[in-house]
């Protein structure tokens, strides 16, 4: 609920429809003498608004600020459902690919401002979006968040090789340092010795920005809200020229290394969830490729497992 919220009907243009009533989740709107009234407060999702055929209600709180975008035009108009191109917005899902092959080129600033605006684009629970977009604009920047990432692992690495701790760790029920040993020891070593003799970038990949994404105490379900923001993101590069790749390692590293997001000026009471590398790519696919099948699961409402249709 918000406090900074809002609703207005205009009782002369109200039609007593009652759409807005029926399709409120908050049960914020009532009838009252044949017109629309708002008689509570809600998660200002701007349904009511969006719905009323005469333009009657009006939603007005501080997050309600209508986008507009610096580098494209995007139509102000609702898509009616069904009237896109599902075979373009598949196409560009099935082509966006993470990149690990960037030029030097710069993103524009403008660029990245856009889409973080695009991320906001996604539901959030409750409606609550509480997540927080940290944009690295640059290669330097990048190399700070890189060398925080490497000096975690680096000492992550010394403690996996203490040969009598991994066992005794396990036998205490906590076999996670043996099985970072046994999965990522060998290869994390190489790549923070490339990183030291030859300054090859095995984890941004040489990105010339980043966005992390992160969320504020509040959300009802920070970690999904702050996923759905970052697919649209990725979807978004691809669609702007820009490659991307999510660097899980780097929010392993920021979970649990506090000290990294302070050094990027990040408050310590945000969660990072999400850290998107971004470039101009310097590689071009050819086709498209497969994924592996997947049967689903077919539920009846008596329980019991359908063949597929």
């Amino acid at each position: 609920m918000h406090p900074d919220l809002s609703v207005h009907i205009d009782p002369d243009c109200c039609t007593g429809c009652a759409l807005c009533v029926a399709n409120c989740p908050s049960d914020a709107l009532v009838l009252q003498e044949g017109r629309a009234v708002a008689v509570a407060s809600c998660m200002a999702c701007g349904h009511c608004a969006a719905l009323c055929p005469t333009g009657a209600v009006t939603v007005t709180a501080a997050h309600n600020t209508p986008l507009t975008f610096a580098t494209f035009a995007s139509p102000a108009e609702w898509l009616p459902y069904g009237q896109s191109d599902l075979g373009s917005l598949v196409q560009l899902m099935r082509s966006r690919r993470s990149c690990r092959s960037y030029t030097e080129k710069p993103i524009d600033r403008a660029l990245l401002a856009d889409l973080v605006k695009i991320g906001t684009t996604a539901p959030s629970g409750t409606n609550s979006q509480r997540w927080t977009f940290t944009i690295l604009p640059d290669r330097a920047s990048v190399v700070v968040l890189g060398k925080g990432v490497a000096d975690f692992f680096r000492r992550l690495n010394r403690l996996a090789n203490t040969p009598l701790l991994r066992p005794l760790l396990r036998l205490c029920g906590k076999p996670a340092l043996d099985r970072y040993y046994r999965r990522h020891y060998r290869t994390t070593a190489k790549a923070l010795r490339e990183w030291d003799e030859a300054g090859r970038d095995r984890l941004f990949h040489g990105a010339t920005a980043a966005i992390c994404i992160g969320s504020r105490p509040g959300a009802s379900c920070p970690t999904e809200d702050a996923l759905l923001a970052t697919q649209n993101i990725l979807l978004a590069t691809h669609a702007m020229g820009l490659g991307s790749c999510l660097i899980g390692f780097a929010v392993e590293a920021m979970r649990r290394d506090a000290r990294i997001a302070a050094r990027l000026g990040i408050p310590k009471e945000e969660t990072i969830h999400s850290v998107i590398a971004l470039g101009w790519p310097a590689v071009r696919y050819q086709r498209l490729t497969g994924r592996q099948p997947i049967e689903p699961r077919w539920i009846t409402a008596v329980g019991k497992t359908d063949q597929m249709p």
